[in-house]
């Protein structure tokens, strides 16, 4: 999914809930101002919690070594922060449950070992 298919289901569902009130542009406006949001908070070092999502953490990574993948060299790679994602247990339930009903209900017949007469 986009940028702009998220805008549209925005636009989509605000048509379904409020009628014609937001315009499409509107809706680009907020979904924007929206990740801007989180983009700034993450750059502050801030988490942000949306409960029944997840939250969006800054983690650490350690300094490490890592091989030049040309020459095969020991590189020593810096520590450095980076953004991570922890969906919450509604989204995880909830994408577990989509996955097991769209999983086939009886696995297909596995071929004989046998060749047919």
């Amino acid at each position: 999914m986009t940028k702009a298919d998220l805008v549209e289901q925005v636009t989509a569902a605000m048509a379904r809930t409020a009628g014609p009130l937001i315009s499409k542009k509107d809706c680009a406006r907020v979904v924007d101002s929206f990740l801007d949001a989180i983009k700034g908070a993450l750059a502050e070092q801030n988490n942000i919690e949306i409960r029944g999502f997840g939250t969006f953490k800054i983690r650490r990574r350690k300094t490490r070594m890592a091989r030049n993948p040309r020459t095969g060299e020991p590189v020593e790679v810096a520590a450095r922060p980076v953004p991570v994602f922890k969906p919450s247990k509604e989204l995880r339930a909830m994408v577990a449950e989509e996955r097991s009903a769209q999983a086939p209900a009886t696995p297909p017949p596995a071929p004989s070992p046998h060749p047919p007469l």
